[in-house]
């Protein structure tokens, strides 16, 4: 069997967390801005940093699994 819990998480942490589709912290003209579809340096890095902490909680801390058999 294979764990195909942290891919999805994975995969659906990396869309809710793409800079700009969602939201943006920091925005550029206000602290959090909301589907602009822009991106900058510095919310790569904290979209980065808040995405290694879900990551980290979830996988680690909440030792999420989902197994598919035949």
């Amino acid at each position: 069997m294979e764990d195909w819990g942290p891919v999805f998480v994975s995969l659906v942490l990396f869309i809710l967390l793409t800079p700009g589709l969602l939201f943006q912290v920091p925005g550029h003209s206000r602290c959090i801005e909301f589907g602009n579809f822009q991106t900058s340096g510095a919310s790569i890095l904290v979209h980065s940093v808040i995405y290694f902490c879900l990551i980290a909680i979830l996988l680690i801390a909440l030792n999420i699994h989902t197994y598919f058999g035949k």
